[in-house]
């Protein structure tokens, strides 16, 4: 699974350079979010960009879960771009109301609470 990071401003910003999440990456995707957030001197806040993600299935969200809980308590992490499609899985399953979601990364920065 391919993931870039930057630390701008008070945030660790993963963006996911892959259109799918799903059962074939999901264990990958954890690995790669693991080593990602690996240095303790990273920021609190975690903001995973998933503008290029089209395609999230259940293996795909129970990742991010596991993710958002290999974090915790430390780390927060945030979502930001989801994609309709996407945004219409968190939204069924009501993972938005777990996860803060912003639609943009510069939303993300913006709003620092």
């Amino acid at each position: 699974m391919k993931l870039t990071s930057e630390i701008l401003d008070d945030m660790l910003i993963v963006h996911v350079d892959e259109a799918r999440i799903d059962a074939a990456g999901a264990i990958q995707f954890k690995e790669s979010m693991r080593a990602a957030t690996a240095d303790a001197a990273a920021p609190a806040r975690v903001v995973l960009n998933l503008a290029r993600v089209g395609f999230l299935d259940s293996s795909g969200l129970g990742a991010v879960v596991a993710v958002m809980k290999l974090l915790m308590p430390a780390r927060k992490l945030e979502l930001a771009c989801l994609t309709p499609t996407v945004e219409k899985v968190f939204r069924l399953t009501r993972m938005d109301s777990v996860f803060r979601i912003h639609a943009t990364v510069p939303g993300a920065l913006r709003d620092a609470s």
